[in-house]
């Protein structure tokens, strides 16, 4: 199994640094993972360390995170930005305020914006449900938002609010998506087996920031 072809190479933390962003990107080159998933405010200069990798590393970056409170306007003038910056693919976290109120027409439409604006520039968007704060009946609701509108991937977690990504809950996604939408886990993957086990249960994205160490063998500290 070639994990590293799995991975978004990830650090979100809010102290990160040039410097720390330079090193993400260079082990993305040695190690060949899929993306780097950095703060919007990196996102130019990764895109810059990484246009002649030898094979293309996605460059994703983050959008109404880590609580996705943010009004629509301001997730899609965000998404616009990042693209203008090089982002590739943009994580965007659903309305969790109006997940919890029921207002699944405002959930509705708050993701087919952010949808519409990330393919109008031919980019690929992942919808972070964080599902260790939802029921089993919003679960069930958001991924039937996710089957009607068709974000390139459902992302389990920001790895930020709690809990992150289980076998369970990847495997409950994959069922209520019909396997028809790719999944992302993220949170809490810190070893080659949780990667096995996620990829396993029909993941085909982890975001991990033990990325290094899951190729090696090894296990990770990340929070993420």
């Amino acid at each position: 199994m070639n994990v590293a072809a799995y991975i978004d190479h990830t650090l979100l933390k809010p102290d990160s640094t040039l410097d720390n962003i330079r090193q993400l990107c260079a082990e993305a080159r040695e190690y060949g993972f899929a993306a780097v998933c950095i703060p919007p405010y990196y996102v130019h200069d990764a895109a810059r360390w990484l246009e002649d990798a030898p094979e293309k590393i996605q460059v994703a970056t983050v959008v109404g995170f880590p609580l996705g409170y943010s009004s629509t306007i301001a997730k899609v003038e965000e998404i616009k930005r990042a693209i203008d910056d090089g982002a590739d693919e943009i994580d965007a976290v659903i309305n969790l305020c109006a997940v919890k109120n029921q207002l699944w027409s405002h959930v509705r439409s708050d993701v087919d914006s952010l949808i519409t604006a990330s393919r109008m520039k031919g980019k690929k968007i992942k919808i972070i449900l964080e599902t260790a704060m939802l029921t089993p009946l919003e679960l069930e609701q958001a991924c039937a938002v996710m089957a009607e509108l068709k974000p390139d991937f459902a992302k389990t977690s920001t790895g930020f609010n709690g809990g992150g990504a289980t076998i369970e809950v990847v495997r409950r996604m994959g069922e209520l998506l019909q396997h028809k939408i790719a999944i992302k886990a993220s949170g809490g993957i810190r070893n080659f087996a949780d990667a096995k086990a996620m990829i396993e249960a029909g993941a085909t994205r982890l975001g991990t920031s033990s990325g290094v160490a899951i190729v090696k063998g090894e296990t990770g500290e990340g929070a993420y």
